[in-house]
């Protein structure tokens, strides 16, 4: 069999991920979070692998290109809703880092139907800001689990997270009101 019947590979991992999404929330919830821990590795790794492969032998899907995103996103605000409502976190963190997202989400719509047809590519600010919510949730999780890990991790984290999202968020905001911008122009 040619590589071309693998190519549903990726989306069925991205597929496994989003079923992760309720067991991780229960585990965190219920305070098990070895066990939160776990599912978020395993996560972790299937989304590597499902990028991987998609870029390696370019089974890349239209599906793939909307849920893997989503699938990440869910699964972070997840723990970052969870982590909030459990108290481990502040409630201003959560509503900066939703509404990020938020914005980000309805300028894209704004945009769409007022301006036209466009291709979400995610920024180098973009980047940095999910990596430095995947590590602090992770940092986070890992102190919650009891490893050895020093405590001034949340603080310093909770700080990461709250600048980096102002400032991927405000880049987002420059970089599409420019594009909008210049495309009326022209």
């Amino acid at each position: 069999m040619n590589s071309y019947g693998w190519r549903w590979i990726p989306n069925v991992l991205t597929f496994v991920r989003i079923l992760m999404i309720a067991p991780f929330a229960r585990a965190l919830f219920v305070q098990e979070y070895r066990i939160a821990l776990m599912i978020f590795a395993v996560a972790s790794i299937t989304d590597g692998l499902d990028g991987f492969l998609a870029r390696r032998f370019n089974w890349r899907s239209r599906f793939g290109a909307v849920a893997d995103p989503l699938a990440d996103k869910a699964l972070l605000i997840t723990a970052y809703l969870v982590l909030t409502y459990t108290s481990v976190l502040p409630l201003w963190l959560f509503t900066l880092v939703l509404g990020r997202d938020l914005l980000i989400v309805g300028g894209a719509l704004l945009y769409h139907y007022c301006i036209g047809r466009f291709d979400m590519e995610p920024s180098v600010p973009g980047k940095l800001n999910t990596l430095v919510q995947v590590l602090v949730a992770l940092g986070i999780i890992v102190i919650l689990a009891g490893l050895p890990v020093q405590p001034f991790w949340l603080d310093v984290g909770v700080w990461l997270v709250a600048v980096s999202a102002i400032v991927s968020g405000s880049h987002y905001v420059l970089v599409w009101s420019m594009r909008a911008w210049r495309s009326r122009q022209s």
